[in-house]
This record gives C-alpha cells, structure tokens and sequence, in this order.
C-alpha cells in the first residue's frame, strides 16, 4: 500500500491502465469490424451457427452472406428490413447459368483453380412459392464481373435461382464462413 502513496507512481499506474485498457478494446473493436457470428434460422442451409469474416475472397463452395435486394417478394417474406441471407457460393465470374427446365445449371471452365471444365446443377425452379406467389427465374448467361451466384440445396431455397434474388454482387456480400457449428 505505501508504494502507491507517492502521486508521481500513481498516476503512472493510473495512466499505464488506461493505455493498457484502451489498447485492449482496439484490437477487440478492430477484430469485431473484421468477423460476425451469423445465426441460421432457415432450412436453406446444413448448419445453425456460422463464424464469419469479412472482405475474405469469396470461393466456390463456401458459405458467403448477404444483403438481400429490396423487392416486394423480399420484404413479403423477410420484412421491411430482412436480416442477412446465407447460400453457398455455387457459380463465380465468368460462369455460365443456363435454365434446362426446372433445372437451374452452372457451368465453367477448365483453369483459375478448376482442374477441368464441369457443370452442376444447383438448384430446381419452381414456379410458385410455398405461399402461392409466382415465382420469376433468375438470370441466365455469364456471370459478371465482381457478382457470384448464391444458392441452396433445399428445394424452398430463396436464393439466385429467381429474379427475387439474382446475382449477388460484391456491395452485398457481408462476409465468407471460417467455419461452422452443427
């Protein structure tokens, strides 16, 4: 208790706390503005709880999320402010979306961390929702530059497979899964 008596050692203690505290809750806030914590409430996709980061490349087959587009489809389902959506990162820049009936397919190319030329199909049309609103294909063609198609492989997903969603572009992507809790 004497040690701290003196005004010069207490209030260097004093200060060494503060700078100590403040130097902790920056790095916290600088961490914090870098990740997030997305809780899945939906059946769209496999797991309930997803640890995030932001502005980490988006790579096909990852779990990215999004701002989804403010549309009456959207809003009639999800609210006036709908929270972020989660899909699978299924088709990239440059990719080919073609509809074959009800069957939505994503093609590419051989090259840019693809050992061959493939396509997949990712999702399945439908031409109502499960509340009986038409239902509008979405794009169709190449990808374009800086945009990802965003899917699921449940048969109600809402996701680029209609028009309601379409391609997801960078200004809407809020970060990419690091890993997931079952």
């Amino acid at each position: 208790m004497g040690v701290l008596r003196s005004p010069f050692l207490r209030n260097t203690v004093i200060a060494i706390g503060i700078v100590a505290a403040t130097s902790a809750w920056l790095s916290l806030d600088s961490y914090a503005q870098r990740h997030g914590f997305f809780i899945n409430r939906s059946p769209s996709l496999p797991n309930w709880a997803y640890y995030f980061e932001r502005g980490k490349v988006v790579k096909r087959g990852e779990v990215a999320f999004f701002a989804p587009p403010s549309n009456k489809l959207v809003h009639s389902h999800f609210g006036a402010e709908p929270p972020v959506f989660g899909k699978i990162v299924y088709g990239m820049p440059g990719d080919t979306v073609v509809h074959r009936g009800a069957d939505v397919i994503v093609s590419w190319a051989a090259g840019a961390g693809n050992d061959a030329p493939s396509e997949q199909v990712v999702g399945k049309l439908k031409p109502v929702s499960s509340v009986g609103e038409k239902l509008v294909p979405g794009p169709t063609g190449v990808i374009p530059s800086g945009c990802y198609y965003m899917g699921s492989p449940h048969p109600d997903g809402f996701d680029s497979r209609y028009a309601a969603i379409g391609f997801v572009c960078t200004r809407q992507i809020v970060g990419v899964s690091k890993w997931s809790l079952l």
